[in-house]
């Protein structure tokens, strides 16, 4: 039997992110972007202090760069340096965006803080605040940034404490979209004798297995519009018994929103007006109270798809939706219209346009059969992109397509030319 703790699980901090790629934002969005990873820090302590619990793990990329900064540098220490006073214990592994060999400024940290080695797996005991103990934490940081080896390998568990908890910067079983960095796979976690895997590098909450848990807490401060909704971590909790209950607290600064708009049924452009403006008052409501980086996607099929093919129709909308929003100077819960993608498609054919042995039937019809045929989808695809095929960045983009991104792609190609075929008759 052991004895009840309670602990918190972060990961993914990416503090002094630069936030690169977005276009004409207002100064204040700028700031509150700049300071959002640290204001996400800020509240990840308070949660730490507010839940009591007896010490913090932080599974990597603390920092956005190897060579981190040292405006984040000293902000980590001042933090964890809180933390500390109030007999909170942190340890902290590194990963692929902080390894060990990044510059690092010479700091005196806090004795309650423990950064794990590069060499090998360390087990370091946990005590709870009464000074019990709690359990024993394991980790390794990465010594570089491109650490392909199989980390997890390395950990075994050694006796003498009721608890073992293993911290860990690693890709599980190849999650796609992800560097695969320490890689590993879900069964060799969840055959050991770790009661819980604190991981890292994931940026989407994710509870791979429980008892033993496997567990990505995401990152706690979303950076782009891949990242939207909540973000945080886990406080995890540990009875006598080893029983544990994990509950997600959001700790994100900004929220980032991506909202779809549907244009069926909507006649007229005060029908897409109207359902824009409550797309946006809905993520306004959704973020309690807090900054919104939204992303609005219009899509569908309806009336207004052949006005909203103009070359200028998005930039029209997004200017438009940037003065419904208003002025990020004016309140603190603003919302900052960051780009609206257009992705409508033309009505259902009523008149049998679509069968018949014109241009345009055949090409709906060649367009559907290619959409339906993955092998088939890929060939038209790699066609279409012969020339520019040749760039790297472009023929991994191409590579990468799932076979409904493809069929996407085949139905928004067939959709323009019918368009611009269109559009030619009618001038």
């Amino acid at each position: 039997m052991g004895v009840p703790f309670a602990f918190l699980h972060a990961a993914d901090l990416h503090l002094d992110s630069p936030f690169r790629g977005l276009t004409r934002v207002p100064p204040a969005v700028r700031e509150r972007l700049k300071e959002s990873t640290f204001a996400s820090f800020q509240r990840l302590a308070l949660l730490a202090r507010r839940e009591k619990v007896d010490f913090v793990v932080l599974a990597g990329d603390l920092y956005d760069a190897a060579d981190r900064s040292l405006r984040a540098q000293l902000r980590m220490q001042r933090t964890l340096a809180e933390l500390a006073e109030d007999g909170i214990r942190t340890f902290v592994v590194h990963g692929n965006h902080d390894p060990a060999n990044g510059w690092q400024a010479k700091l005196e940290w806090p004795k309650l803080v423990h950064f794990f080695g590069s060499g090998e797996v360390e087990a370091v005991p946990a005590y709870r605040r009464d000074g019990e103990l709690a359990a024993y934490v394991y980790g390794i940081s990465y010594p570089e940034a491109n650490v392909t080896d199989n980390l997890a390998a390395r950990y075994r568990a050694r006796p003498g404490a009721p608890f073992h908890l293993a911290v860990l910067h690693a890709n599980v079983d190849g999650s796609a979209g992800h560097d695969d960095y320490a890689p590993c796979k879900l069964a060799e976690l969840a055959s050991g004798d770790f009661q819980y895997w604190a991981l890292g590098h994931i940026h989407d909450r994710r509870v791979l297995n429980e008892y033993p848990h496997v567990v990505y807490p995401g990152n706690i401060q979303g950076r782009s519009v891949r990242e939207t909704g909540p973000k945080g971590a886990y406080v995890v909790r540990v009875d006598e018994a080893g029983r544990i209950e994990m509950a997600f607290r959001d700790t994100a600064d900004v929220l980032w929103s991506e909202k779809t708009v549907s244009i069926e049924g909507a006649e007229r452009e005060q029908d897409l007006k109207a359902r824009l403006l409550e797309a946006i008052e809905q993520a306004r409501g959704e973020a309690d109270h807090r900054p919104v980086v939204l992303r609005i996607r219009v899509e569908g099929r309806g009336a207004l798809h052949d006005r909203l093919q103009r070359e200028t129709a998005a930039a029209e909308w997004l200017e438009e939706l940037r003065e419904w929003c208003g002025s990020p100077e004016e309140r603190d819960d603003w919302v900052w219209a960051d780009s609206l993608v257009i992705r409508t498609r033309a009505p259902a054919s009523e008149d049998g346009r679509e069968d018949e042995d014109g241009f345009l039937g055949v090409l709906a019809r060649a367009g559907r059969e290619a959409a339906a045929d993955p092998e088939r989808s890929r060939e038209l695809l790699d066609g279409a992109l012969e020339q520019v095929r040749r760039h790297p960045k472009l023929r991994e983009w191409s590579a990468a397509r799932s076979a409904e991104e493809r069929e996407e792609l085949i139905g928004r190609a067939v959709e323009l030319a019918a368009w611009l075929l269109r559009d030619r008759e009618e001038r």
